[in-house]
This record gives structure tokens, C-alpha cells and sequence, in this order.
């Protein structure tokens, strides 16, 4: 979830909410690499999670983090919420998934690098304390009602809210974990390109990544159980957005979609205030009812376009948002998947080749085929597996023609497509053999 955003005063003209997607567009020289990833803690002697307060706690990694490894604390009230250093950030998800928002790097192994240094620092705290953490899409046992609730007046809101809308908004906040990568645009017909590939091929990332079979303590019937929580969350601001292949569609259609979205919340002096359901486009008249009379900001605008959740969200940059998060491999294979595709012309047009045919039924039809069967779904005659291949090789293709030599970091999608089996299906062999029906040992199976 996003932070407060900052910057920019108030909206004097409707232009100014299209304008600040463009500002997002760069050279190709200056587009950079964002990957972030959450992961669940959990505490070794118990296997429970890992709470906020005590002895082996968050505040505890958080305090520890500053002092040891100069990180700078984000406090929200008396609270630290996160943690900032160098253009990255630690914050926490509902439940308390500890997230690493990494910074813009210019190449892969930049990537690589940054995650393996923020798990050193990670385990150095955490190993002693008798904590560890889970690389998986859902947590497989806890319930509701056995997460802890992190310190944020803006989960607070939105828990409220997810109760009352959709029927799984309060897994996806408290029992779900997703790694994803930030990439950016060159102009708003790139945008457009991008984002409709991404939208196509948001089914593929979802059953390469498949990692969360299990739930409530038991197998699900799904692969991805965290894509199925999406599906049933909130129509109003998740999905495939079919009107994305619209002609016409840029920057303008983007805005118009995201001010029918109800809002949440308007952050204010350190405090967010209860907007549930209203809507911006009043807000832009000054009649919104929560602060009647008042105008919104940029920061405002900015804000209001975190709390929409599509399969591939636009703000400066495109961000791609199907995949389970898995093991250090899987993360850092994420963002070199859509990086291969994204970054090299070539990648990117043969990719909208393998998938400018589909229509809105089958990007529908493939996204729900992932979450239930993976690499082995289908919609509409396209096989998933075939898919992933075709879209695995540009990838190669496209990082190769990068010439960092990062291409190897696709390794574990090679090996899923050849096997054509996920850490899902890995995990349900396990549990329905060597483990016995147990979920036990997937505790320290998916510790990162």
C-alpha cells in the first residue's frame, strides 16, 4: 500500500490531473527499475505472526533497522509506520507484511543486489529474535482474526470500508502478499502500449508466480488464492480495464476512470479523514461533503489514485501488479520478466502481436484461469502455458538485447515453463505426499 503522497498545490484546472501522469513520461536513457515485494513475519517458536508490539516485533526490526543500517524512520503519530534510505522504503501492509519498496535502479542486478542486501540487514535483527519471514502469495493457515492491525488511520478506513463492499477485501488487506515492479513510460502512446500488454499478460505473470494453494489451513482449489481475492473485491477499482483497449484511450481516459472511483480518504496534517464512498469530482467543486468548501491538492489527486487496484495500475510510471510474491529468486525474476518485455522495442511490439487479437472475454477468461489452474488454464482456446512460453522467450529476447547480462535472472520462469509447473504445484505435491497433508513445514519451505 502507498504512502501519503506530497507535493503540489491546489488544483486550479482539470487539465492538471492528466498533466501529472505526463510529467511521468522520459527518455529512454532516464527509465528506471522499481521493484517492490512483501513478505509475512512470522515468529519461529510459535509459527505465528509476527505482531507490532514486544519484544520480537516490527517495532522492534523497525528500531533496530535505524540504529544499525541508517534507515530513517516515517512516524505516523507516535507510531514509526516505515522507514526511508536512500530512495527506498520499509512500510507496512494491514496486516503487517513487511515491505521493501526498492529504489530506481538503472539494471537488474542493481535489483538483485538491493534485495539481498535488505535481507542480510533483515535476518541479522531477525534471526535472534526468533523471527522469519515468508516469500508466498497468502498466508496458509492464520485466519482473520489472527492478524495483528498495524498503527495506520488509513487501513483503519479502508478496513471499514472493505467490509461493506466486495466479499474478500479483508484477505487481500491482512492475508495476502504480491511483489511487483514499477516501469516507466516514454510518452503517452508508449503508456498506452505498455499498459495494454501489461494488462494482457497480467494473467501470465499471475500463473508463473502462483504461490498460494493454501488457505484457512487447507488447499483452496486455486493456485493463486491471492488472484481470486482480487476478484472479489471491489469491481469499482480492480480488474482488467477493457476500456484500456478503447481507441482513443490515453492519459484522459485513464483520469476519467479513476474520478468515478469512490474515494477513501483525504490526508490531512499527519491524520486521514473518513471520505468513504464520495466522490472526487465533487471534491474538484469544492463540495466534497467530508470538508466542505475545501479544493483538493495534487497530493490529493495523487492519493486518491493509490487506492485504485487494476491488474496494472498507471500513476508516473505503470505498475504491474498480478504476480504472488515467492522465493528471492522469483522476486528478483518479476521485475526481469516485464522489464524484458517493456524495455526493448523489438520485445514490446512482437508482445502486443501475441495478444492484440484477445477480446475483453478472453483477458477475462485467462485471468481467472490463472488463479485457479496456472500454467495449466485456459480461455478461448489460448493455453496459458503457451502463452508464458512465447512471452517468457521475448523476455530473454529483450534483456539480451539489453546487453547487461540479465536475462539470467529469468531462470526460474525457464524452469517453469519447461516443467510447466508453479511453486503452487510444487507445494501441493508436497502437502499431498512427503508432508503428509501437513502445512507445518511450509512455514520454513517459504522463508526467504
Amino acid at each position: 500500500m502507498s504512502i501519503p503522497q506530497s507535493g503540489g498545490g491546489v488544483i486550479e484546472h482539470f487539465g492538471q490531473l492528466a498533466e501529472l501522469m505526463e510529467s511521468g513520461s522520459k527518455p529512454k536513457a532516464d527509465w528506471r527499475i522499481g521493484t517492490e515485494h512483501e513478505k509475512f513475519g512470522w515468529l519461529t517458536a510459535t509459527r505465528r505472526p509476527l505482531p507490532y508490539d514486544g519484544p520480537a516485533s516490527i517495532r522492534t526490526l523497525f528500531t533496530e533497522l535505524e540504529s544499525r543500517f541508517g534507515w530513517a524512520p516515517v512516524r505516523e503519530g507516535d507510531n514509526v509506520i516505515g522507514l526511508t534510505r536512500n530512495g527506498a522504503n520499509i512500510s507496512l501492509e494491514p496486516g503487517g507484511q513487511f515491505e521493501l519498496s526498492g529504489a530506481a535502479v538503472a539494471s537488474l542486478h542493481e535489483t538483485a543486489t538491493e534485495l539481498q542486501n535488505h535481507l542480510d540487514e533483515v535476518r541479522a535483527i531477525a534471526d535472534p529474535l526468533g523471527i522469519k519471514f515468508m516469500g508466498i502469495g497468502a498466508a496458509p493457515e492464520w485466519r482473520h482474526d489472527d492478524m495483528p492491525v498495524m498503527p495506520k488511520g488509513r487501513y483503519r478506513l479502508m478496513t471499514d470500508y472493505m467490509g461493506r463492499v466486495g466479499t474478500h477485501g479483508t484477505q487481500m488487506m491482512y492475508r495476502t502478499s504480491t511483489v511487483q515492479v514499477n516501469l516507466d513510460y516514454g510518452s503517452e502512446a508508449d503508456m498506452v502500449k505498455k499498459l495494454r500488454v501489461s494488462l494482457a499478460l497480467q494473467p501470465v505473470a499471475t500463473a508463473l508466480f502462483a504461490s498460494s494453494p493454501f488457505f484457512d489451513g487447507k488447499p483452496n482449489g486455486h493456485k493463486s488464492w491471492r488472484s481470486r481475492i482480487w476478484r472479489g473485491l471491489d469491481d469499482s477499482r480492480t480488474g482488467m480495464l477493457p476500456f484500456a483497449f478503447d481507441e482513443g484511450f490515453g492519459f484522459q481516459a485513464y483520469v476519467d476512470w479513476v474520478l468515478d472511483v469512490p474515494m477513501y480518504f483525504v490526508y490531512r496534517d499527519g491524520k486521514y479523514i473518513n471520505a468513504l464512498g464520495q466522490s472526487f469530482r465533487a471534491f474538484l467543486r469544492g463540495e466534497l461533503p467530508a470538508m466542505p468548501g475545501e479544493k483538493p491538492t495534487l497530493s490529493d489527486w495523487a492519493d486518491h489514485m493509490t487506492t485504485v487496484f487494476p491488474e496494472a495500475r498507471v500513476k508516473k510510471y505503470i505498475e504491474m501488479r498480478g504476480a504472488d510474491c515467492g522465493d528471492q529468486a522469483h522476486i528478483v525474476a518479476l521485475p526481469a520478466f516485464w522489464v524484458g518485455l517493456m524495455y526493448d522495442q523489438t520485445a514490446l511490439d512482437a508482445a502486443w502481436d501475441l495478444v492484440k487479437g484477445f477480446d475483453t472475454e478472453t483477458r477475462e477468461g485467462l485471468r481467472v484461469a490463472a488463479s485457479v489452474s496456472a500454467l495449466q488454464g485456459e480461455a478461448n482456446g489460448v493455453k496459458l502455458l503457451d502463452l508464458a512460453r512465447a512471452a517468457v522467450g521475448l523476455s530473454h529476447a529483450g534483456l539480451a538485447a539489453r546487453g547487461l547480462g540479465e536475462e539470467s535472472l529469468l531462470a526460474p520462469l525457464v524452469e517453469n515453463v519447461k516443467t510447466g509447473s508453479t511453486q503452487a504445484d510444487r507445494w501441493l505435491a508436497l502437502y499431498n505426499g512427503a508432508w503428509g497433508n501437513s502445512l507445518t513445514p511450509i512455514y520454513e519451505a517459504s522463508s526467504l
